[in-house]
């Protein structure tokens, strides 16, 4: 059997202008887990469009075709799915999109899939297999034991930066509303880890030092991450995950994942409000001391990627600057910015549109960079031209400066300023790398500025636990606070 799996471009990865290096970060791997389910005799092929032009070519038709789908490359995976199917291939779309919005995808496929596939995927094939396949599969056993290893041959390797991307775990512990994962593991267990020796076992069979979890919450379960970090001690491995705060303030934890190999650490803050985090059930960030996570994080050797999110409804048009100079103060290496979006199937999409205030549903725009709702405290205009000048100002030669200022060392400083000024100020190299197809050969660049972060006093590690011990009453201290209120320019 001849199986193409597809994985759709997102709309915004599409400039002929240049290609940002986050589209060619990762390979394909929901698809390549897809593909270990199948034997050695068929014959599977996995495109990603971030990477590579493809075009559907009716000189030889896969038996199937499977089509991952994310809300802004949904319009371009129902094209595909159209042709094919008008072409008399059978047609399989899965996802978060076709979760959420299961009936909008079912008239461009043969099969839709609702939520994880380890469970619906196998029963599938062997409904296919016997030409007996269902319209819908819904997913409602959640195991991630004995999985088949993933389909590593079928990644393209040369294309990422970030080849040895790995998930060991599925979903995230929390409920946040405005999460796009809610819906997709929605009817069954929302947050589940493999085996330790497995995936130990994954680890082992990657080539290189780096790697990247991909995992929404790698801390998410303590006891799977503790052995996890055991196993991992020795492997000469360097490491980036994500975490939340409350589990960054963890004892013992976070020197652990640091033994392991851990060198960059995404947290999402998402907002300097405290009013936002209980209006969005951001729990886990309730009452934390922002500033004391950031310590902890840095004293213990680790550099820290800042998500934030703009425009929830106690956000005003000071809301940017204010983010951008606690960032800045803070020393935090690089910050990904967002404008809230209400996805389909979300907490949040629901309190939206109940009030009215969606504006439109152009899932193309649906990427946290268009304002696709009425925000309550500015202007749509307000919103989108503070998210830009967030970008700008955080990664402008003077905050770079004053971000690598922060650190002790002159080495750490220098650092700092590779590090971050390297995302941001050489996107044209970036775009002559992907273009020539020699993206992979900046990875050892990439190893070397994590491995380098990893010095660490002692005694600052044991002055950052304690400091972590006890929670603050709000996310920023009474200092902070003033400098809010002044609305500093930094």
């Amino acid at each position: 059997m001849r199986i193409l799996m597809i994985l759709p471009a997102l709309t915004e990865a599409t400039s002929p202008l240049f290609r940002p290096i986050k589209y060619s970060l990762f390979p394909p791997l929901g698809l390549a887990t897809l593909a270990g389910y199948l034997p050695d005799s068929d014959e599977v092929r996995i495109v990603d469009e971030h990477v590579e032009r493809f075009a559907p070519d009716d000189a030889e038709l896969p038996d199937l075709v499977v089509i991952q789908v994310y809300i802004t490359s949904a319009r371009r995976s129902y094209e595909l799915a159209d042709w094919y199917r008008a072409h008399g291939v059978f047609v399989a779309l899965g996802g978060l999109h076709v979760t959420s919005l299961p009936d909008e995808a079912a008239p461009h496929a043969d099969a839709i899939f609702c939520g994880p596939g380890e469970d619906t995927w196998p029963a599938f094939l062997a409904d296919f297999r016997r030409r007996a396949p269902r319209q819908r599969y819904t997913s409602k056993l959640r195991t991630l034991q004995g999985l088949p290893p993933i389909r590593r041959d079928l990644i393209q390797r040369h294309r990422y930066l970030v080849p040895n991307s790995i998930v060991v775990s599925r979903g995230c512990p929390h409920h946040c509303d405005f999460c796009y994962k809610d819906a997709f593991f929605e009817g069954g267990k929302s947050f589940y880890v493999q085996a330790v020796d497995d995936a130990l076992a994954e680890i082992e069979r990657l080539p290189g030092r780096h790697l990247y979890f991909l995992d929404d919450h790698l801390f998410g379960n303590r006891r799977f991450a503790n052995a996890l970090f055991d196993g991992m001690r020795g492997m000469g491995r360097v490491f980036q995950a994500a975490s939340t705060v409350d589990a960054v303030l963890a004892p013992g934890l976070l020197e652990k994942a640091f033994e392991a190999g851990l060198r960059s650490l995404f947290v999402g803050f998402e907002s300097v409000n405290a009013a936002n985090l209980a209006e969005q059930r951001k729990r886990q960030n309730v009452g934390r001391d922002y500033a004391a996570v950031v310590r902890r994080i840095h004293d213990t050797g680790i550099m820290v990627n800042g998500s934030f999110v703009f425009g929830m409804d106690s956000d005003g048009p000071d809301v940017f600057d204010r983010t951008v100079a606690w960032a800045v103060e803070r020393g935090i290496e690089t910050a990904t910015f967002h404008i809230m979006t209400p996805y389909p199937g979300t907490g949040l999409f629901r309190r939206i549109e109940a009030e009215g205030r969606i504006v439109h549903r152009d899932w193309d725009l649906y990427d946290t960079r268009h304002v696709v709702y009425r925000p309550r405290g500015m202007s749509p205009q307000q919103l989108e031209e503070g998210y830009w000048r967030a970008y700008r100002d955080f990664y402008s030669l003077g905050n770079l400066w004053r971000g690598a200022a922060t650190k002790d060392r002159l080495g750490d400083r220098l650092r700092h300023l590779a590090y971050a000024g390297g995302w941001k100020k050489f996107e044209r190299v970036w775009d002559a790398l992907i273009r020539t197809r020699q993206v992979l050969h900046a990875l050892p660049l990439l190893e070397s500025a994590l491995s380098s972060f990893g010095t660490r006093r002692p005694s600052a590690v044991h002055r950052a636990a304690a400091m972590a011990a006890t929670d603050s009453p709000g996310i920023v201290s009474g200092a902070e606070s003033a400098h809010s209120r002044r609305k500093l320019w930094i």
